[in-house]
């Protein structure tokens, strides 16, 4: 059985830093390109960053220079360290693999003084 679970999120002030987890079970982890997307209120669902098994990084421009997502094969674990946050961070961030094969509950990330 397949699960993804995220970890992290929190309330916290334009700015500051927030590191997110994403530990997957029921998957060979190593093999498979992990990504974050993020969902805010009325908008549709977008990427973040991904990491593929080689370790390549992608970035969406909005977060380029700020965000970075590494992996730990050892732990089947994702991370999104997240710094210079800012209010349209705000959202609802997920983990998925494999390009959408199963989702996180997600976790919220809310930006505000």
């Amino acid at each position: 059985q397949v699960q993804l679970v995220e970890s992290g999120g929190g309330l916290v002030q334009p700015g500051g830093s927030l590191r997110l987890s994403c530990a997957a079970s029921g998957i060979i982890f190593r093999l498979y390109t992990m990504a974050w997307y993020r969902q805010a209120p009325g908008k549709q669902r977008e990427l973040v960053a991904a990491i593929t098994s080689g370790g390549t990084t992608n970035y969406a421009d909005s977060v380029k220079g700020r965000f970075t997502i590494c992996r730990d094969n050892a732990k089947n674990t994702v991370y999104l360290q997240m710094n210079s946050l800012k209010p349209e961070d705000t959202a609802v961030y997920y983990c998925t693999f494999g390009g959408g094969v199963s989702w996180g509950q997600g976790t919220q990330v809310t930006v505000s003084s």
